[in-house]
């Protein structure tokens, strides 16, 4: 299965899951949550307003080794966004892919996704655990903070 096939399949409309695929095209679900969709709608929020000069997306597909994957917030540049347009899935990921971790997720798989949003050309990954931590990725390995990670990270956790 494609990409494009899953997405104009309407068997699988409306579902309230996050839908995937894998590397031999099999499809891979979530369950989604509402405190998941407000913290991903905080995240999207922040960075539009903190970097207007670009795009913040929601529930954005990539093309990975892996399959298409698909980031919960991500953000991009004009010029990645004058390139790419609305293709769908993205060939390469926007310099920001946003993961909130949900209980069905594992540390091994945010772990694969860090690193096939990076393969695939992301400057920084993020992983949210809800209500917890926000650990930031780059090419370099982990980071404290970034550049654009200031201040959204204090609007994350410091709401109930």
């Amino acid at each position: 299965m494609e990409w494009l096939d899953v997405i104009n399949d309407p068997t699988l409309k409306n579902l309230p899951f996050k839908i995937e695929l894998d590397r031999f095209g099999k499809l891979l679900m979530s369950p989604a949550s509402n405190k998941h969709g407000i913290v991903q709608s905080r995240i999207s929020a922040g960075l539009t307003q903190k970097y207007p000069q670009g795009v913040t997306i929601t529930e954005c597909s990539i093309q990975t080794p892996e399959g298409t994957k698909v980031a919960d917030v991500a953000w991009a540049s004009e010029a990645f966004i004058q390139e790419w347009g609305t293709v769908t899935p993205f060939p390469r990921a926007p310099e920001l892919c946003v993961e909130i971790v949900s209980p069905s997720h594992s540390r091994e798989e945010m772990q694969i996704k860090t690193q096939l949003y990076l393969e695939a050309g992301a400057q920084e990954v993020w992983i949210v655990y809800i209500d917890t931590q926000l650990e930031i990725f780059t090419a370099a390995g982990r980071m404290e903070s970034t550049q654009f990670s200031a201040g959204i990270k204090e609007q994350l956790f410091n709401r109930s």
